[in-house]
């Protein structure tokens, strides 16, 4: 615990992830965020336009203009979260990275942990 933090929110900081997705477009980025967030796998989704991606695929090295979507979740939630990107995801091998949380604002952890639960 962080001296003056007011403790960790139930299940928190432990439990929040950042989920780092590309999408083709920005548009494609919100459906999938709007989706999640109404289905309690995601308390927040943030939409980052404009990126320019560098990858290889198929061989090959390729570069295209994504989106990056930032969803904000819970290791408890992150397996269906999951399960639900691949079905809804355009991209056939989509980007789907789980990053965690190590601090944060007790009560934006509380917060996210009500969204989802």
């Amino acid at each position: 615990m962080i001296p003056g933090d007011g403790g960790a929110a139930p299940g928190a900081p432990a439990a929040a992830l950042v989920v780092l997705v590309t999408a083709p477009s920005a548009e494609v980025a919100a459906g999938l965020a709007r989706a999640l967030v109404e289905a309690r796998l995601a308390a927040c989704g943030s939409v980052l336009p404009g990126i320019h991606s560098i990858y290889r695929w198929e061989g090959r090295v390729e570069e295209a203009g994504e989106a990056l979507l930032l969803l904000k979740t819970t290791r408890e939630r992150f397996a269906a979260l999951r399960e639900e990107l691949l079905r809804r995801h355009p991209y056939a091998v989509p980007e789907i990275l789980a990053l965690p949380v190590e601090q944060g604002s007790a009560a934006y952890l509380a917060w996210l942990a009500e969204a989802t639960g």
